[in-house]
């Protein structure tokens, strides 16, 4: 096992079952998650949105947002999907898209860190966890797709609701934030065109640059 997890700062009492004490690792170790700060701001306080708090939003837009889906998808399945989406930022960090250097190694630093923390799980469920973290990443079936859409769609929202936020940074054109918008119409029509809504009254409003803006 890692030398350096969180576990160890306080170590699991002797003869628990192995399989328990793998599992509680890793959940202890999950709880980096809520320690990784996104670029999007909050709307509701002065400060940046941190993983865990953005993987809780997505299943509940998951949760709310499914009839909106251009494919009919499981929902339970998706939502464990959004919880588990993230969870190698714990390692890997988060690579804002609005960053061009930040996305540079992203898919390795991301793949070796899914090697990292998945294998903390007992066998079975490392399996598990790892194939639902490559769906994800795939996106390969219609709750994937619409996943995708919602990790798109979230920080958008949190755009628009802060009158700009990542939309502010340097790497953030019209052309860029339309690529992001296209993630969104990718599993879903209805939400694409709201998300468009958005866009749109984001550059009259000045919130997005216009492509050749200084």
């Amino acid at each position: 096992m890692d030398p350096d997890l969180l576990i160890d700062r306080s170590p699991l009492p002797d003869g628990l079952d192995e399989r328990l004490r793998r599992q509680l690792t890793f959940v202890a170790e999950a709880d980096l998650l809520k320690s990784v700060l996104r670029a999007s701001p909050l709307a509701a306080a002065d400060r940046r949105e941190n993983d865990a708090e953005h993987s809780w939003h997505l299943a509940l837009m998951v949760l709310l947002l499914a009839e909106h889906a251009d494919e009919p998808i499981d929902v339970g399945h998706a939502m464990t999907l959004v919880v588990i989406h993230d969870l190698v930022e714990i390692y890997a960090g988060d690579s804002p898209v609005f960053d061009a250097t930040a996305v540079v190694d992203q898919v390795e630093r991301e793949e070796a860190a899914a090697d990292r923390l998945f294998t903390l799980l007992p066998d079975d469920q490392a399996t598990r966890v790892r194939a639902l973290w490559d769906e994800f990443e795939a996106g390969r079936t219609p709750e994937a797709r619409f996943c995708k859409a919602m990790d798109r769609l979230q920080p958008m929202l949190l755009n628009w609701l802060n009158h700009g936020g990542t939309w502010q940074m340097p790497g953030a054109t019209e052309t860029t934030v339309r690529a992001r918008e296209a993630g969104v119409v990718a599993g879903s029509t209805t939400l694409g065109d709201a998300v468009g809504r958005l866009v749109e009254q984001g550059i009259v409003r000045g919130w997005i640059r216009r492509d050749g803006a200084t």
